[in-house]
């Protein structure tokens, strides 16, 4: 009985290993609609986050067909494509980038990782100089506590890079009322307003500052999904079953879409949780989200 338990123990630990493998090397793509009168003329975005410099395949070819295959009129990024480490590789995030701009406008908000590259200089060296050079040079817009208005479109992008304080371990720090409004001033309400947020735990101020869309990332999807259940088990500032892990979330009139991410850093485990492209649709008809 005991070889019996001993090995149905070592089978399931084979099964768990192959699907973390499995998991940690693919992607899937889901699809949104979002639907505003506001919203001039229908568009498509890919929504992208938290990369850290995973490829799938050399130079990020599989995924770069996805997203080509989408057909999206415009790439919305929610942070952290390159991951901050001393001396990491850049390489992959621009090249992945770069390949985009020649075929999209790319507006981008930053993450958390580099967000660090520019506050700590004496660990990450010129890391952030060059990251910022090579983004401006293939013409991405960076939308770092600004926006930018797109009036054909009857949108306007807003992209919020809150303190690091915000990103602190084992619990969510207070933000006060203000604070969103202090680093953007007011949402126009002209326009649809998209809020690229990377840090999704705010969401509530998020949603009381005046987004219409929030995308977010962040979470990885909590890293490891319970089956069935369907719950992300933890979040990077090590919280277990964290509200908010991947998906839609909703607040007054307010939803927020949370990409699961594509990559992993520091433990890099992805299970029942493959990465995530997004491929959202805005039209200004009446058609409900979904």
């Amino acid at each position: 009985m005991l070889n019996i338990l001993i090995t149905i123990f070592c089978l399931l630990i084979i099964v768990i290993l192959w699907l973390i493998l499995y998991d940690s090397n693919r992607f899937v793509v889901r699809q949104h609609t979002f639907a505003d009168a506001r919203i001039r003329k229908n568009f498509r975005a890919v929504v992208v986050a938290d990369l850290h410099n995973k490829q799938y395949g050399k130079k990020n070819e599989v995924l770069l067909t996805a997203i080509r295959e989408s057909k999206p009129d415009m790439i919305l990024v929610a942070g952290d494509i390159p991951t901050a480490r001393p001396k990491a590789r850049l390489d992959i995030a621009i090249d992945f980038l770069r390949e985009l701009a020649e075929e999209y406008p790319i507006y981008y908000g930053n993450g958390n990782h580099e967000h660090r590259l520019r506050l700590y200089p004496e660990t990450y060296g010129d890391m952030c100089e060059r990251y910022d050079k090579a983004l401006a040079d293939m013409g991405v817009v960076r939308l770092v506590n600004t926006h930018v208005r797109l009036p054909e479109l009857g949108v306007t992008i807003y992209g919020a890079e809150i303190d690091k304080y915000y990103y602190g371990r084992f619990g969510i720090r207070p933000m006060s009322d203000a604070y969103m409004k202090s680093i953007l001033g007011a949402p126009t309400q002209d326009d649809y307003a998209i809020l690229i947020a990377h840090n999704p735990d705010y969401f509530p101020q998020y949603a009381d500052w005046g987004a219409d869309l929030v995308l977010a990332g962040h979470i990885h999807g909590g890293m490891v999904r319970v089956p069935i259940w369907g719950k992300g088990m933890v979040s990077p500032n090590i919280r277990l079953f964290p509200k908010y892990d991947g998906g839609l979330f909703h607040r007054g009139k307010t939803t927020m879409l949370l990409s699961r991410g594509l990559g992993m850093h520091t433990i890099p485990i992805r299970l029942f949780n493959p990465g995530e492209v997004l491929v959202v649709d805005f039209v200004g008809e009446n058609k409900s989200s979904s």
